[in-house]
């Protein structure tokens, strides 16, 4: 079956293409232009629609209410209101809990991407965190990595642990990060204690991403730069960053952008309230409560994930942080494509690529989403 998407303005990270055409065949882009197009099965008039590849969330923990930890049809749910926002690729994330759960929720979310490609696999955000920096994740469920613990975690995820946060600066966390690495998942270096050395040596061993750049790490100092200097110094590493307005200052974005080109990968790191209403929620364990789109432990000043589409953060990138469309569109395609493995079919409107694009109107608002050639909005 083949779809033709046409007269749209094509936007990835390579640049712009207005009057532009894709092909789809099946779940696979075929051909892509300008201008005249070709025949089709099916084809949809985008009448100057801005269309880019699917988004792809690389750390998110829930929305529409319903939390990822809880699996089942909340899971489902959840995933469903980040579709509708342009997400056609994600990365389930779990905040830290016992290891027995952890392997139970790794085996469930296995399953699930075993029979939805748009699964990408898990992020563990947890439980290898520091306690001085753990955030919204349960002290008692945090713990030094530790070799067997690591490995009963792969095993149980069968090939899809995707990524996983380590604050290197652990007992153990050397080995650990060493044998993911060597198993083919992606470690972070997040909720740390970590100096710039520290970080710079966890990235050396084969770290490549740092989770939610400035948040629950030590800050950019004169004397001691920290682990988000290293990261920006270094080719190989990917900055999530969440544009939500309350997690990093839309300045400090622009600097991570600047400083780091073609490798901030914006995040939502959403809990259960993303597209949702405020209220009272769980994330994890813990309580947290929304007021105005801010999730903080409830009773604290904690920031507890966040309220984020991917859709609102690329409009932020462009509408007040001032990248260009093209810069803010790799953000949340290609970039967190190449950081989990996936540059080579995700992310990019390109033969050969994923049948996977987001329609947005001309305030940067999602109008159609297309995932593995089907249509989900």
């Amino acid at each position: 079956m083949t779809l033709l998407l046409h007269s749209a303005l094509l936007t990835d990270e390579r640049g712009e293409t207005p009057d532009g055409w894709v092909l789809f065949d099946g779940d696979t882009i075929t051909a892509v232009g300008s201008g005249e197009a070709p025949d089709a099965a099916e084809r949809i008039d985008l009448e100057g629609a801005r269309l880019t590849p699917g988004f792809v969330d690389m750390h998110g923990h829930g929305g529409g209410g319903h939390a990822f930890d809880d699996g089942g049809e909340d899971l489902a749910a959840a995933l469903a209101t980040h579709r509708a926002h342009g997400v056609t690729r994600s990365v389930v994330s779990l905040v830290a809990n016992p290891l027995a759960a952890l392997r139970s929720s790794l085996a469930e979310i296995a399953e699930v991407a075993a029979s939805d490609p748009l699964v990408l696999g898990t992020h563990l955000e947890g439980p290898f965190l520091a306690p001085g920096r753990r955030g919204a994740h349960h002290v008692d469920y945090l713990r030094e990595p530790d070799l067997v613990d690591v490995q009963q975690l792969i095993d149980a995820a069968h090939g899809t642990l995707r990524q996983i946060t380590i604050a290197p600066e652990l007992p153990g966390a050397d080995d650990a990060i060493d044998a993911l690495v060597a198993a083919g998942v992606c470690v972070a270096v997040g909720h740390t204690e970590a100096d710039f050395e520290t970080a710079a040596r966890a990235f050396d061993r084969g770290a490549s991403i740092l989770t939610h750049a400035f948040n629950a790490m030590n800050g950019i100092h004169h004397r001691e730069p920290g682990p988000v200097i290293a990261a920006m110094s270094d080719e190989r590493v990917t900055l999530e960053v969440i544009l939500d307005g309350y997690h990093v200052h839309d300045a400090i974005a622009a600097l991570a952008f600047d400083e780091a080109p073609g490798r901030v990968a914006l995040i939502t790191d959403a809990m259960a309230a993303a597209g949702s209403a405020d209220g009272d929620y769980r994330l994890g364990s813990l309580n947290v409560t929304v007021r105005d789109g801010l999730a903080l432990l409830s009773g604290t000043e904690t920031i507890a994930g966040s309220t984020l589409t991917l859709d609102a953060a690329l409009r932020r990138a462009v509408d007040v942080v001032g990248l260009p469309w093209p810069d803010a569109v790799g953000a949340v395609t290609a970039v967190p494509a190449r950081a989990l493995g996936y540059g080579d079919r995700l992310g990019l409107l390109e033969p050969g690529y994923a049948a996977d694009a987001v329609a947005l109107d001309a305030d940067g608002r999602v109008t159609g989403v297309w995932a593995a050639g089907a249509r989900l909005r």
